[in-house]
């Protein structure tokens, strides 16, 4: 295995949040063996490969699988069709190599400048300017996370969007969020337990807005529309940044 050190020192909110997005990407042994396995066909196997190869249901392997996508050591392309039916998904490693990188830290210069600059902008159009960068830098990241098998009948319908908040959830936390999702029926969130921008966060709140932004892209390609609003925010004097969602 390949071991890239961290090229700075870690803060402890940065260490704990590292050891929990490993965690939640290889916290279980099984899904240590998919990935492996995965990882030793570079042409891609589907659910149902890898369930068979591991005598578990495809529902199973599918749910492991998904999460490693959204973790980004995975990506998901289709394999074409060899009859009328529709071309199965496959999983397929991010990286040749088999290693773990984690890139938790931020440009300090770069992210001042985002923050001085967007400062000096009307605060609507500065808002407006975040959210859009957020929206494009989300929509990149669901680009290999669709939700699979996700039915959109009534019944369904709540199912799916809590099954994609959780996606959003580990995907902001291997960007360095240590989010989750949580609520009851149409009161539900995704809390940030860390913000990757730090202390330019506080002293320029509008960056905020980067955050709404994401969870709003990432939620537009792998559930549907959604309604986004900033509930929480450490840069305004809450324990942790907490953004809405609304189907």
């Amino acid at each position: 295995m390949v071991d890239r050190p961290l090229n700075r020192t870690l803060s402890p909110t940065e260490f704990a949040n590292l050891v929990n997005a490993v965690s939640s990407a290889f916290g279980d042994p099984t899904r240590r063996d998919m990935y492996l396995l995965v990882h030793e066909h570079a042409d891609g196997m589907t659910a149902n490969d890898v369930a068979d190869a591991n005598g578990v249901h495809p529902n199973v392997a599918r749910h492991h699988l998904d999460k490693l996508v959204a973790s980004g050591y995975l990506e998901v392309g289709q394999r074409a069709s060899a009859g009328a039916g529709r071309p199965a998904k496959i999983y397929r490693p991010t990286n040749s190599e088999l290693e773990l990188e984690f890139d938790l830290g931020h440009d300090d210069i770069l992210v001042t400048l985002l923050g001085k600059a967007l400062s000096r902008l009307p605060n609507d159009v500065a808002a407006e300017l975040a959210e859009e960068v957020g929206i494009e830098f989300g929509r990149k990241m669901a680009g290999s996370m669709k939700a699979s098998g996700a039915s959109r009948d009534e019944e369904s319908t709540q199912r799916s969007f809590r099954s994609a908040l959780h996606v959003v959830a580990d995907a902001l936390s291997s960007h360095g969020f240590a989010a989750h999702a949580e609520g009851e029926d149409g009161d539900l969130r995704i809390v940030s337990g860390h913000c990757p921008f730090g202390d330019v966060a506080i002293e320029h709140p509008v960056i905020c807005a980067v955050d709404r932004g994401m969870v709003k892209g990432l939620l537009e390609n792998l559930y549907g529309e959604t309604a986004v609003a900033i509930e929480g925010s450490v840069a305004r004097g809450d324990e942790a940044c907490a953004v809405g969602v609304e189907s």
